[in-house]
């Protein structure tokens, strides 16, 4: 399946940064139930590849499970060794982008230049990771899609919620990534429900509008 077929069905990427092992299920469970179909588990949470291995045995069948905040080549293979198949980096590192495509992985590191955007292509990613959303804006965003190739992916991270989510997506976003908003850790799997459920609902209703 493409990276964008995962988008397509939920344009959601659950970041869920200081989860833990022994929590995730339920935690992954609450996304599920709502109707999202991606979550990262970032490299710097406790136990990482713990999370990802249980994540990937419960959910990896209709989920796709990865890794963020992924720094070093040699995480990518630790990473799909435990069943993760999502790399997302916080920077533009062309090394990182190649390693995950030769393990078979989808690639989706950041950018926040259009300089920086263009090399990941260049090397092959699949998805862009803009980041710092909240140091840019949609506009921003829509002037880079004027550049960018059509087939590229952009996915907005970094101070998106229920309220704000629209506006990426109206302004050619494939994907936002939600983190804080959605789960903080000692969030329990009811509130993280709770946050899903607003979040798939600001999708729906920017699927609305956009169809108008």
């Amino acid at each position: 399946m493409e990276l964008i077929s995962w988008f397509r069905r939920c344009p959601i990427v659950a970041v869920l940064r200081g989860v833990q092992p022994g929590e995730s299920e339920a935690i992954v469970g609450a996304l599920d139930a709502s109707g999202m179909v991606i979550a990262e588990v970032p490299m710097n949470s406790p136990d990482p590849l713990g999370s990802i291995r249980r994540l990937h045995a419960r959910f990896g069948e209709r989920m796709l499970i990865g890794a963020g905040t992924v720094m070093r080549t040699a995480q990518v293979d630790e990473i799909a060794q435990a069943g993760g198949r999502l790399i997302v980096t916080p920077h533009a590192d062309p090394a990182i982008v190649r390693a995950a495509r030769d393990a078979g992985l989808y690639a989706m590191p950041g950018f926040f230049t259009p300089a920086e955007a263009f090399a990941m292509l260049d090397a092959g990613a699949h998805a862009l990771k803009m980041f710092p959303a909240e140091a840019a804006s949609p506009r921003v965003l829509k002037a880079l899609r004027a550049v960018l190739p059509a087939s590229a992916h952009v996915v907005p991270v970094g101070g998106i919620d229920a309220r704000n989510l629209g506006p990426w997506l109206a302004a050619g976003a494939s994907a936002v990534g939600v983190g804080s908003s959605l789960y903080r850790p000692g969030d329990d799997a009811a509130t993280v429900a709770g946050h899903a459920r607003s979040l798939v609902a600001a999708v729906a209703a920017a699927r609305a509008v956009a169809q108008c």
